[in-house]
């Protein structure tokens, strides 16, 4: 039986394109772009997105705690877009172990540290973005935009999705995103980020640490000297 294969899915700012060639793999590591320091526009390149009324959306540059919301306006092509709720509940670091089962054959993925963030998504405009991944990216200590990874199949860890094929007005979505880090580099932040000239919405706070191994379940030995 082939074990399955894990791999991370490239994400140009502003773009969403996939980076898995005809083996799945990643694209290189160099290729993912790093965090610009010198992000200008005031306003949202998603400036004409429909805002209902009462919805207000969030001012870029916001920094956001694990647990708040953020709405924000998302387009993920031309012809669709809506304004998302956005809410970062926690973040957990993985192991290697984690990974059992699936294919790591090269050091990118063998030699990061795996991140596992749980995000809510609400649908809080008025079109249909459906079958588009999540629009967070993580952040490392070395500044560098990480994409959330592509998973070919169950991921029981973090099970991680996109949103539905139909994701329309009201509708909401809980799931799980998988961050790699190169070199053991350290998760800081999670961003939305459409485009390099967005001055990011970034989400912090305790990363915590590995889950525990659960002892395994078992008969007490009695003790048979009285």
């Amino acid at each position: 039986m082939t074990a399955p294969r894990l791999a991370a899915l490239a994400v140009v700012a502003g773009l969403v394109l996939s980076g898995c060639n005809g083996s799945d793999e990643p694209e290189a590591a160099e290729e993912t772009p790093s965090v610009s320091n010198d992000a200008s526009a005031t306003e949202s390149p998603t400036a004409d997105v429909t805002v209902p009324e009462g919805v207000e959306v969030t001012a870029q540059g916001s920094d956001l705690e694990f647990g708040d919301s953020a709405v924000v306006a998302f387009e993920p092509d031309q012809n669709r877009s809506t304004l998302l709720a956005l809410t970062v509940k926690n973040a957990r670091k993985g192991r290697l172990d984690d990974f059992k089962g699936f294919i790591l054959d090269d050091p990118y993925k063998r030699k990061a540290n795996y991140y596992y963030v749980k995000v809510a998504v609400e649908n809080v405009g008025e079109g249909d973005v459906g079958g588009s991944p999540v629009p967070l990216w993580g952040v490392n200590a070395e500044n560098t935009l990480l994409p959330a990874v592509n998973f070919t199949t169950d991921f029981k860890q973090c099970g991680s999705a996109p949103l539905p094929k139909k994701f329309e007005a009201g509708d909401t979505l809980d799931t799980c995103l998988v961050y790699l880090s190169p070199e053991k580099g350290a998760l800081e932040a999670v961003s939305f980020r459409p485009d390099q000239a967005f001055d990011p919405i970034e989400w912090t706070g305790e990363v915590k640490p590995p889950k525990k191994d659960q002892p395994r379940k078992g008969k007490k030995k009695r003790n048979n000297d009285g």
